[in-house]
């Protein structure tokens, strides 16, 4: 199937489709691409954004680190966030979290003072999917990397939860999950992770004000997401799919709606991987981001081959995410 290479791609192709109508309103969606949203890659190379460019860091990071620790991983990590930061590549309207946080990690701060603890931007999870796809990660260790690589920058801890999540959930539908399956397998997770926090990986981070102890800090997050969740079965428990999908999980700026979207938007009809882009495309909010999870979902349950042939070629950065997709497939 080629499934890593499926999500991958997939990943790029729902950026790049959702880059456009990053900043429309959804009737300005529906008067250019119709209610299905657009369903065709433009430009020679189709251009994505910092979504994309950002998975593609946190993917050579994991090339370079096969087995991560946090000591092993960070260092790595920063520098490819660094590279991306000061890339001359890196201006597609990139995040302010990452920006200011990426500007304190230049100067070889602790990543614990330089990320951004108000922040649970969808910065934190937009850039997960690798975590999802590498092979040979013990369950630590993809919990781990998923909630550092968000942490870098995002400092919340809802971040730190739907990255978590959305890695999950590209793993489990690389392994054959049924898609009717993922929200309840997503919600365990919530449950059974509410009270783990992981010190080895994210050290003293539950520091804040007003929290009492890392449980605290963590259960917050999960009881977010699973929200967040419950708002996505509710959606689909109503079975009325036409319209913007914003007004069912929230616009996708913040990661645990940006995962609530992408899911909504994806298991509407999960056998469609090219409606669900248009779909997810089609949102008055971040639908970039929406759009590349939603790809990513797609990618990984359903193989490369589930996507238009002559896409491949026409993406940005085609070379970077055949290296990343062969490596794991």
């Amino acid at each position: 199937m080629r499934a890593a290479s499926g999500s991958m791609f997939g990943l790029a192709y729902g950026d790049a489709l959702g880059k456009p109508t990053e900043f429309m309103s959804y009737p300005a969606i529906v008067a250019r691409y119709g209610p299905a949203g657009p369903r065709r890659l433009e430009g020679e190379p189709a251009l994505v954004t910092d979504d994309t460019q950002m998975a593609l860091a946190v993917g050579e990071a994991l090339l370079q680190v096969p087995s991560p620790t946090a000591q092993s991983f960070e260092p790595v990590l920063r520098r490819r966030f660094l590279a991306w930061a000061y890339s001359p590549e890196n201006d597609r309207a990139p995040g302010m979290t990452c920006l200011r946080a990426c500007d304190a990690l230049a100067d070889g701060r602790p990543w614990t003072e330089a990320t951004q603890t108000g922040s649970k931007g969808c910065g934190a999870n937009m850039r997960v999917t690798p975590v999802g796809l590498a092979p040979g990660l013990t369950d630590d260790q993809r919990a781990g990397v998923a909630q550092l690589q968000a942490a870098l920058t995002h400092g919340h801890p809802t971040g730190l939860a739907a990255s978590e999540l959305t890695a999950y959930a590209v793993f489990w539908l690389r392994g054959g999950l049924p898609p009717a399956h993922l929200l309840a397998a997503l919600r365990d997770r919530c449950h059974e992770q509410r009270k783990v926090y992981r010190a080895d990986w994210l050290g003293e981070l539950w520091r804040q004000p007003a929290v009492a102890s890392p449980e605290e800090f963590i259960a917050h997050g999960w009881d977010e997401c699973a929200a967040a969740l419950d708002r996505v079965a509710a959606g689909l428990a109503a079975g009325r799919f036409e319209g913007d999908p914003c007004l069912v999980t929230g616009a996708g700026w913040i990661a645990e709606e940006a995962l609530a979207g992408a899911l909504y938007c994806y298991l509407i009809s999960p056998e469609e991987p090219v409606a669900c882009l248009g779909r997810a495309a089609a949102s008055s909010g971040d639908s970039d981001s929406i759009a590349c999870l939603a790809g990513a979902f797609a990618g990984a349950a359903l193989g490369l081959g589930a996507w238009p042939a002559g896409w491949q070629t026409q993406i940005e950065y085609a070379g970077r995410l055949v290296r990343l997709g062969t490596a794991w497939d």
